[in-house]
C-alpha cells in the first residue's frame, strides 16, 4: 500500500498495512499485533503533515480517523476529553450543542492549527502546533492530560503530574513515544472579537503586532506581499488582528459578512498567475473591507483549504508535470526579524524559489516539551514555496529552505522540524540543541524500534 501526504505530495511511502481502531482497546490490540508481526508502528491523522512523520516504511500505520469520541466536558475545571481523530469543526459543533442550554459564555478551545480545518487534535499535540495567537505558547500549554498506548500495548494516562518526562516527550514528539488515543484539552470562555486591519511595512511588523496585543488583541498575523518580480516581496503586508470586545461594544459592528469563499481563494490562485502585484492589491482590498467585522474567538480560526490547489495551479500554468507547495517555518528573535526578512529575500532571489503565500506570527516560549521548537519568544515566518516535478525543481526548494535556515541560525534562531529534513546535522543541532537527548530518550525507553516513521529514519541517519 502506497501512502502520500495531501499537501506537498512529496512523501510516497510503502507501508505493510493500515489499521483503523475505534477506541483505546483496539489501538492497544493493533500495537500488540504489529509487535507480534515484527513491524514498526506510527499514528496518522488526516495526512496533511509534510515531512513523512505520519508514515512508517514497510510498517503499520494506525489511522486515527475513527477515534472521534468527545466526552467528559468539565465546566468547573474547564476541560474536555477529545479523541485523537477529532477535527476542529466537529469539536466546535459538539461544544456548541453540549452547552446550548447553559447560562453564560460557552467554553471552547483557545487555539488550533491554522491553514486548514480537517486536521486532528492528535496531530496538533504530536506536532505541538500553534495558531495565530499573539500571546500563547504552542498547544502544549492547552493540554491537561493524554491517553496513550505505549510500546508494550498498554493504555496509559499521562500528565504533568503522573509522568512529567513522558508528557514532555509525547507533546511535540511526532508519534515516536506511543499512539495518542485522546487528549484532555483546557478550555477558555468563548469571546467576541473585532478585526483590526492595516497595511504595514516590514520594518514595523513586530512593533505593530505587539502593540495590538497590548491593546487587547488575542490573535493576529501579517500576510506579506509575494511579488518578487515587482521587488515588494516581504516589504509590505496586511496585518489582521482580533481585539476582544468588552460588554456593550458589540453594537455598530458587522457580524463577519465579508469572507473569501473556496471559489474566491481559487480565483486568487488564478490571479496570482496573471500578476502577483494585482493579486496582492485584490487581497489587500478584500481585507480592508473586513475592518470592524465581529467574529467568535473559536470559529474565526477556521480556514478554507483547497485540497486540489496543486492541480488547479498546474492547470492554470498549462503544466504537464506535478506541482505542489512545501511549507517552511523559520524562527528568529523578534528584534532580528527585519534583518532576517531582508536576508530571506536575498535567499529567495539567489535560489530562484517562488513563494505562493507567506505570513508572520508571534509565539510565546514553551518550557514544557523536550523538543521545544518555541525555545524563545520568536517571530515566526512561514513560507509556502512552489515545488515543480521537473529536473532541479526539488533541489531548488531544498536550496531555498537551506539558505533560510542558515539565515535564521545566524540570528540564533531555529526552524520547525518536520516540514522537511533538508538540513545537515550541524544545522539541526544548532536549531534544536536537545535533539540528541530526544533520540537518546527513544533508545532508553525502548521505543525506537517500535514507533518509527520515514521522518525519524532520516533523523537517525542524519545524527548517526
Amino acid at each position: 500500500m502506497l501512502l502520500n501526504d495531501v499537501h506537498s505530495r512529496l512523501n510516497p511511502t510503502k507501508v505493510a498495512r493500515v489499521e483503523q481502531p475505534a477506541d483505546g482497546h483496539e489501538v492497544a490490540q493493533a500495537v500488540q499485533r504489529a509487535q507480534r508481526d515484527g513491524l514498526r508502528i506510527i499514528a496518522c491523522g488526516r495526512r496533511h503533515a509534510m515531512g513523512g512523520q505520519q508514515f512508517c516504511p514497510d510498517g503499520v500505520v494506525i489511522d486515527t480517523s475513527r477515534l472521534t469520541s468527545i466526552d467528559s466536558l468539565d465546566r468547573q475545571a474547564r476541560t474536555v476529553r477529545v479523541g485523537a481523530g477529532v477535527i476542529w469543526p466537529d469539536l466546535l459543533r459538539w461544544l456548541d450543542e453540549e452547552q446550548a442550554d447553559d447560562d453564560g459564555p460557552p467554553l471552547t478551545f483557545r487555539q488550533k492549527q491554522t491553514g486548514a480545518d480537517d486536521l486532528t487534535t492528535g496531530g496538533a499535540v504530536s506536532a505541538n502546533a500553534h495558531g495565530r495567537g499573539l500571546e500563547f505558547p504552542p498547544i502544549v500549554d492547552d493540554v491537561e492530560e493524554l491517553t496513550l498506548v505505549d510500546a508494550s500495548g498498554e493504555i496509559r494516562h499521562v500528565s504533568r503530574e503522573s509522568d512529567k518526562e513522558l508528557f514532555s516527550l509525547v507533546v511535540g514528539g511526532y508519534g515516536l513515544f506511543g499512539v495518542i488515543v485522546d487528549v484532555t484539552l483546557r478550555l477558555v470562555p468563548r469571546t467576541r472579537l473585532v478585526r483590526v486591519v492595516e497595511e504595514v511595512p516590514v520594518e514595523q511588523v513586530i512593533e505593530r503586532l505587539e502593540s495590538q496585543r497590548d491593546a487587547g488583541c488575542a490573535y493576529g498575523d501579517w500576510q506579506f506581499d509575494i511579488d518578487s518580480d515587482g521587488g515588494t516581496i516581504l516589504r509590505r503586508g496586511i496585518m489582521s488582528c482580533y481585539r476582544t470586545l468588552g460588554p456593550g461594544e458589540l453594537d455598530g459592528h458587522s457580524q463577519g459578512e465579508i469572507a473569501l469563499s473556496r471559489e474566491g481563494w481559487a480565483a486568487l490562485v488564478q490571479l496570482t498567475e496573471q500578476s502577483k502585484a494585482l493579486a496582492y492589491e485584490t487581497y489587500r482590498s478584500h481585507y480592508m473591507q473586513t475592518e470592524g467585522q465581529v467574529y467568535w474567538s473559536d470559529s474565526h480560526q477556521l480556514a478554507t483549504y483547497l485540497h486540489d490547489y496543486a492541480d488547479l495551479l498546474a492547470e492554470v500554468r498549462g503544466l504537464q508535470h506535478d506541482i505542489s507547495l512545501m511549507i517552511g517555518e523559520l524562527y528568529v528573535p523578534r528584534e532580528a526579524f527585519t534583518t532576517f526578512a531582508n536576508e530571506a529575500v536575498e535567499v529567495l532571489r539567489e535560489t530562484g524559489a517562488e513563494v505562493l503565500y507567506g505570513t508572520v506570527r508571534l509565539i510565546e516560549r514553551d518550557d514544557e516539551s523536550m523538543l521545544a521548537w518555541a525555545r524563545e519568544r520568536w517571530a515566526c515566518t512561514i513560507f509556502n514555496i512552489v515545488v515543480e516535478d521537473v529536473p532541479g525543481g526539488l533541489e531548488r526548494a531544498q536550496a531555498a529552505f537551506g539558505g533560510l535556515v542558515d539565515a535564521a541560525l545566524a540570528h540564533g534562531g531555529s526552524f520547525f522540524l518536520t516540514y522537511h529534513l533538508w538540513v545537515d546535522a550541524s544545522q539541526l543541532r544548532a536549531a534544536h540543541p536537545r535533539i540528541d537527548e530526544f533520540v537518546t530518550a527513544r533508545r532508553d525507553r525502548g521505543v525506537q524500534n517500535v514507533f518509527a516513521s520515514a521522518w525519524s529514519d532520516r533523523l537517525d541517519t542524519l545524527l548517526s
